[in-house]
């Protein structure tokens, strides 16, 4: 008896787009990407083995693929997006753009093991399943990236509170 991969949609279509919007920037491409992961799957879905894996990962790995189609695009992390709330949101928004601009420095295979992690929040096990790869080699890879990438924070932390206090000297001074 073969079961519809598709069949919680709104909860599959929540984490795809997570990790697609993770993978490429939230907005209008994200959803695109999206909607074209869900009409390949709509399309394939008699093809779908569930003794091969979960229905999220065989969507995300429809999603990888979807992403890899897209034509080759720079992100721009230059502006920051509109964003209004009662708190004061500026630090947080630049730290996210930090890290944005660190992870868009990744290599690809880093980028993908964050995205799945931390866009499609999945669990390492989750992972290697989606990759092929062993649970521990996951656990380990995702150690190291996000060693390297909270030193590389705090390393433009310390720049940054070194160069801004002289910004505003320098501007003061016209």
């Amino acid at each position: 008896m073969t079961t519809d991969p598709l069949s919680q949609p709104k909860a599959l279509i929540e984490r795809v787009y997570a990790y697609v919007a993770y993978r490429i920037g939230e907005g209008a491409e994200a959803e695109d990407v999206t909607s074209e992961v869900f009409e390949r799957a709509l399309r394939y879905r008699a093809s779908f083995d569930r003794s091969k894996g979960q229905p999220l990962t065989w969507l995300l790995g429809i999603a990888a693929r979807c992403i890899q189609d897209l034509p080759r695009q720079a992100a721009s992390y230059d502006e920051v997006p509109d964003v209004t709330d009662r708190f004061d949101l500026e630090s947080e928004v630049v730290g996210r753009l930090s890290v944005a601009a660190l992870v868009s420095k990744l290599h690809e295979r880093e980028r993908e093991l964050v995205a799945l992690r931390y866009g499609a929040d999945l669990t390492a096990r989750q992972i290697a399943e989606v990759l092929d790869m062993k649970t521990n080699a996951v656990e380990v890879a995702l150690h190291r990236i996000i060693e390297r990438l909270r030193v590389d924070v705090a390393r433009t932390d310390a720049a940054d509170r070194i160069v801004e206090p002289r910004l505003r000297a320098s501007s003061s001074v016209s």
